[in-house]
């Protein structure tokens, strides 16, 4: 799939979907692992960048959420970004806050210009691994130092551990959106340790990811249940904020710190 084609499926999530968590993806409950899990690495006092914002739904949270100084968000999708800034007026909200179009393979922003910067879901919407290291690179340029890069995205080798627990259940494996590429763990540690960079891995989604992608077919009908409905969902959604771990949750976040 081309680069257009990734852009033109993001630009009408944007038109469809309009300041709904639906913009960038049905799965509630995974979305909001994900924003706890970006909030815990967020302080007060904070000026942060939110790339890849969508149509600023996260962004918005995270800023409920803390008293951070300011989020700044950027989407190459202008539909996004576009829904981010009605919702924006909507609230009332000032200077505080700020949406404009952005690429996260060349961010328009100079040099150590934040405290935290994240990504969810982001970088793989590059085809290849040299455009995510390009994107990974451009938001530890623009971290100030000593300052946090979070990269909360969809990782290829749990993928590979869910799958195993699905053959052995005779389930058909889970496979990648076309406008998805998931990064791989080695690749992404490799990359880190080139650097000498120190990171932490935040394993938020396996609980939820054995509940809603494996038993939750083995013990009800899922076409029973429209979208991300199934009550299986929330059981494990619960449980996951109680016990995490087990490596097989897709979504992971490396949390990194750019050094002083």
């Amino acid at each position: 799939m081309n680069k257009d084609h990734i852009r033109s499926y993001w630009e009408s999530q944007g038109v469809e979907h309009d300041d709904s968590h639906w913009a960038s993806w049905g799965d509630n409950w995974a979305i909001d692992l994900e924003i706890e899990t970006i909030g815990k690495h967020l302080k007060d006092g904070d000026h942060v960048l939110d790339v890849g914002c969508a149509n600023g739904f996260s962004s918005l949270k995270q800023l409920e959420k803390h008293r951070l100084a300011s989020v700044t968000g950027v989407d190459f999708a202008a539909s996004m970004i576009a829904a981010a800034n009605r919702t924006k007026a909507r609230l009332g909200l000032g200077d505080e806050v700020s949406f404009a179009e952005g690429d996260v393979r060349s961010l328009a922003f100079a040099d150590d210009s934040f405290d935290a910067v994240y990504t969810t879901r982001v970088l793989i919407n590059l085809p290849t691994w040299e455009e995510q290291e390009q994107g990974i690179r451009e938001c530890l340029r623009v971290t100030k130092p000593g300052g946090r890069v979070i990269l909360s995205e969809g990782f290829w080798e749990p993928l590979v551990l869910l799958n195993a627990l699905r053959a052995l259940t005779k389930l058909p494996p889970l496979v990648e959106h076309d406008f998805n590429r998931y990064l791989k763990r080695s690749s992404l540690e490799a990359f880190l340790a080139e650097r000498g960079l120190e990171w932490q891995v935040e394993d938020f989604s396996s609980v939820y990811y054995l509940g809603s992608r494996l038993v939750r077919e083995l013990v009800t009908d899922p076409s029973a249940y429209p979208g991300y409905s199934n009550p299986i969902n929330k059981i494990f959604y619960e449980l996951e904020k109680q016990f995490s771990g087990g490596g097989m949750g897709i979504q992971q976040a490396f949390v990194i710190r750019k050094a002083p």
